[in-house]
């Protein structure tokens, strides 16, 4: 009897995550920590197999390596199967039609031949580069009530962002009658959350006619919705009332990491419902002899300083008389005695000297011109020496 599966997930996790400069030179956005004990794409990854989905590609492309380690057999997500499962999918090299992915469309299109081996009746598209809890299956529900070729999972924004935003103009039944992306003058709130199920035989015909054009630029927002609306394909909105956070700059990743701390509604990552799973290390208890206030502190790790409103990751050593103040660090860092840090994102595998200087205060660090809004950035593997500073809104991908 022939196996197939109803559903496949998709993820796109290719992207270069240039906005976050320094924290992905060597590694995908996907692969980034979050939250102490956490990598970005746990969250999807999570939402697959909590709602039912046990096969997903991930199509990866840039600095692909410490990613493919982290998925592994997919076994931390219970996506160690023998009938799907996860599976890396990068460019390869064949015959005709195959490239480095030029686009989120040519990316998908690139891969039908996975897609086509499970027969499915329904594909979802997913980034891999956003914080949220999702059912999917709820979608899917409402995709199949609705009868619909497509549905695009959507939320209200503030109208004064709603041009950063892909913006649905719905009827009052939720079908869709215009797509813009990113309009300078929005007609509604309502933005793509960049989440869509279609019905498998649609999205391979609109691929392979997307494909056939060489006008197009191969995305999903540009081209792909806007063919299916032209051609009068059913086309529905999926309204999303929870917490989801796009990490793709220095900021909103800042902002995610902070939102742990304080009371978002329906963002909580310690209850039992819909558990986000992780890959993290194996580590004792961290040993806390310091001072900590409103902070997330992982295993691992020796906090004999003080720290306030910040995230912790694995393995961090903060030793006597170091401050540590509306920062994340990502893991395995240690701070000398005497450092001061503010306002400050700080990759894995970096030492900070004996009294070096790390940013400056959140309130005068907001007042500094710079790419990040005055969050200081180290990358992955820095040191900085005794007596180093690194200035408000700087990033550092070397050693000083």
């Amino acid at each position: 009897m022939l196996r197939k599966k109803e559903c496949v997930a998709m993820l796109l996790a290719g992207g270069q995550g240039s906005r976050l400069y320094a924290l992905t030179s060597n590694i995908a956005k996907p692969a980034v920590s979050f939250g102490a004990k956490y990598r970005i794409i746990d969250f999807p990854l999570s939402n697959c197999i909590n709602s039912g989905i046990d096969t997903v590609g991930v199509l990866t492309q840039y600095q692909p390596l410490v990613l493919n380690e982290y998925i592994g057999n997919g076994q931390p997500w219970d996506l160690d199967r023998t009938f799907g499962g996860v599976h890396i999918l990068s460019p390869y090299e064949a015959k005709t039609d195959t490239s480095w992915y030029k686009g989120t469309a040519n990316a998908i299109y690139q891969n039908i031949r996975f897609m086509k081996m499970y027969d499915p009746e329904y594909v979802i598209i997913l980034s891999g580069d956003h914080i949220y809890k999702m059912d999917y299956d709820k979608m899917l529900t409402a995709h199949k009530e609705a009868n619909a070729d497509c549905t695009i999972a959507c939320m209200e924004v503030p109208m004064k962002e709603a041009s950063r935003f892909g913006i649905l103009n719905t009827n009052p039944d939720g079908t869709v009658y215009e797509f813009e992306e990113k309009p300078a003058k929005p007609k509604s709130n309502l933005a793509s959350m960049g989440i869509y199920i279609f019905t498998a035989a649609k999205l391979f015909k609109y691929l392979e006619l997307d494909e056939a054009d060489p006008k197009s630029e191969n995305d999903f927002g540009k081209n792909v919705l806007p063919a299916m609306l032209n051609a009068g394909e059913r086309m529905f909105t999926y309204r999303f009332d929870g917490y989801w956070k796009d990490v793709g700059t220095i900021t909103s990743l800042w902002e995610a990491n902070m939102d742990l701390l304080g009371v978002v509604p329906n963002f909580e990552l310690r209850d039992q419902d819909r558990v986000i799973h992780s890959r993290s290390p194996l580590a004792p208890p961290a040993y806390i002899e310091g001072e900590i206030i409103n902070s997330i502190v992982a295993t691992g790790g020796e906090i004999e300083g003080k720290v306030v409103n910040s995230v912790i990751g694995t393995d961090c050593i903060i030793e006597e008389g170091a401050e540590v103040n509306d920062c994340v660090l990502m893991g395995n860092i240690v701070v000398k005695m005497g450092a001061k840090l503010n306002y400050a994102i700080i990759d894995e595998e970096v030492t900070i000297g004996e009294n070096a200087v790390i940013g400056a205060p959140r309130e005068e660090a907001l007042k500094t011109s710079s790419l990040t809004g005055g969050i200081a950035v180290l990358g992955r593997g820095v040191s900085v020496k005794k007596n180093g500073k690194v200035p408000a809104g700087e990033i550092l991908d070397k050693s000083v």
